[in-house]
């Protein structure tokens, strides 16, 4: 159920009572999005998010009906550096298990954890040189980022579409938290992700924040300064972009 509902500047916010809630709902926007824009287009180009936040979202998706997913090419935004191609953690396999094979893409196109990553940057940069994304999905991070675009890398007028970085230690203990490492040694320090000017580049924005881990920087993207300190506050100069939030992650701002 929709709890609250208003904008932040140009950010639309949407509170909903549960996490269920909240992915399903945001699944369902996203669905009606896609059609229409299928309506109207050949085909599409959509950018993902993988992390467990996206986890509800990503099954009402896979599982929404009347979606032509044969004119829809998948990318997703950020990748770690220095992992095995077939390591559990990987973004791109974790999306393969979560949506990228269970609806038939028109392709998928994966960064690779195990590649060098300024081929991977070379390669992913063509991709988008060529094909403008129509639709981005994605999460926040707790320091607020988006993508692996943490605090000290974040720059709102980057002239690159994509980089390698390295990953604050906030981001990398959240990849803990979150249980896909069993310490901060293991999780890799580096990662290529698509920039904050890149992920904005699009028609529309769906970003999904469930839980109270996510509290903090949800209220800094919402009431905050809008500053690289917390790259997620960039969202409140995009009128083309929804913010769903359950009510954990959201007791700061209802």
């Amino acid at each position: 159920m929709l709890e609250k509902s208003f904008k932040a500047d140009k950010l639309d916010v949407k509170i909903y009572d549960t996490r269920r809630n909240m992915g399903v709902e945001a699944a369902r926007e996203a669905t009606g999005c896609i059609k229409e824009m299928l309506s109207r287009k050949k085909e599409i180009y959509m950018v993902f998010a993988a992390a467990p936040s996206q986890n509800e979202f990503l099954e009402a998706l896979a599982a929404a009906e009347g979606i032509d997913w044969s004119r829809v090419h998948a990318l997703h935004m950020d990748e770690y550096v220095d992992l095995p191609d077939d390591a559990p953690q990987g973004f791109g396999n974790f999306l393969r298990r979560a949506i990228f094979d269970k609806v038939p893409f028109a392709s998928v196109e994966y960064i690779g954890t195990g590649s060098d990553p300024e081929e991977s940057c070379r390669r992913y940069d063509e991709i988008l040189s060529r094909n403008r994304v129509d639709i981005v999905c994605m999460g926040i991070g707790e320091n607020g980022h988006i993508a692996f675009n943490d605090p000290h890398v974040a720059d709102f007028k980057d002239p690159k579409r994509i980089k390698k970085v390295d990953l604050d230690e906030v981001c990398r203990q959240q990849q803990v938290n979150d249980g896909c490492f069993a310490s901060l040694d293991d999780v890799p320090r580096y990662a290529v992700t698509l920039t904050i000017p890149a992920l904005l580049d699009t028609d529309r924005i769906f970003c999904v924040v469930p839980a109270a881990s996510k509290a903090n920087a949800v209220k800094a993207a919402v009431t905050g300064p809008v500053s690289e300190k917390c790259p997620s506050s960039i969202l409140r100069t995009c009128s083309y972009a929804t913010l769903y939030a359950d009510a954990d992650s959201a007791k700061y701002i209802l």
